[in-house]
């Protein structure tokens, strides 16, 4: 199964903010606007611990490599401890939606707000409403949203909070609504086996019209932050494995189909001192 990914002739879209675990850029969600341009959103943290900084930040391109940084959202503007993949969607009327991904400070709780901006550089001040709250079992992250006609979805990875010190753990779960703000979940679609490389968790991050998928694993709670991809395909409403081992070392790959019938990816790849780059690439 042929999926576009990274090739080794990346351009660093964003930096590692610092060298050393946990000076992450990366998560990225982006999407084509309607002009033609870029809209990227992802996540920039400075640390693992709860005093680390943390943002999203949006950032707009004519050529999908050179970003300009329009709004930048840091953590204390939602009182949370912790930032994770957002995801950014244009609406019918040329306006935009960004869910960002929150974590709570005296938890392992997650959640998604929604924030509604007229362009890409609105988000600086739109206001944020909670749309997947998550709940006392479950924290909720790294959302993929998408609209499909009249309605949308979403992939939502969901890390189960039953166990303590076993949160990382994670499946995907899909969830449908009729406009963005109000979801309903469905059914949980792709999630670890025992046995494998990724016995731990599994988060999809990449979905394509014809079913093919890729996502983020990892077979022990050592390996947390350090995940690898995978490819997946639907399969009767859910996702099965497309292969028996990782294709990349790389996580939160991002697939964006382009009008050559090529497609441009973007994603997060570590550097050896435990530092990540956000990346991209332009693949025929």
């Amino acid at each position: 199964m042929s999926f576009p990914l990274p090739q080794g002739r990346a351009t660093v879209v964003a930096a590692a903010p610092g060298p050393g675990l946990g000076n992450w850029a990366g998560a990225p969600g982006a999407t084509l606007a309607s002009d033609g341009t870029w809209v990227l959103a992802y996540r920039v943290r400075e640390g693992v611990t709860s005093e680390s900084g943390a943002s999203t930040v949006i950032a707009v391109s004519d050529d999908g490599e050179t970003f300009t940084t329009v709004a930048t959202l840091d953590k204390s503007r939602f009182d949370a401890m912790s930032m994770e993949r957002p995801s950014v969607v244009q609406l019918d009327n040329g306006s935009w939606r960004l869910y960002t991904c929150c974590a709570r400070k005296d938890s392992k709780h997650w959640w998604i707000d929604a924030l509604d901006a007229d362009t890409p550089a609105g988000f600086a001040s739109a206001d944020p409403r909670t749309v997947f709250p998550g709940d006392e079992q479950t924290a909720v992250k790294d959302p993929i949203v998408r609209r499909n006609g009249a309605s949308w979805e979403a992939w939502i990875c969901c890390h189960p909070l039953d166990i303590p010190d076993e949160e990382d753990r994670m499946t995907t779960r899909y969830a449908r609504s009729a406009d963005g703000i109000n979801w309903d979940w469905q059914r949980t679609v792709f999630g670890p086996r025992p046995g494998t490389w990724y016995a731990r968790g599994a988060r999809l991050t990449a979905l394509l019209p014809d079913g093919r998928a890729a996502f983020d694993g990892r077979a022990t709670k050592e390996e947390n932050w350090f995940e690898r991809t995978g490819l997946a395909r639907r399969a009767n409403g859910t996702y099965e494995p497309a292969s028996d081992v990782p294709v990349s070392h790389v996580r939160y790959l991002e697939v964006v189909p382009v009008a050559t019938g090529g497609f441009r990816i973007f994603y997060e790849a570590p550097n050896p001192d435990a530092s990540h780059d956000l990346l991209t690439e332009l693949l025929a």
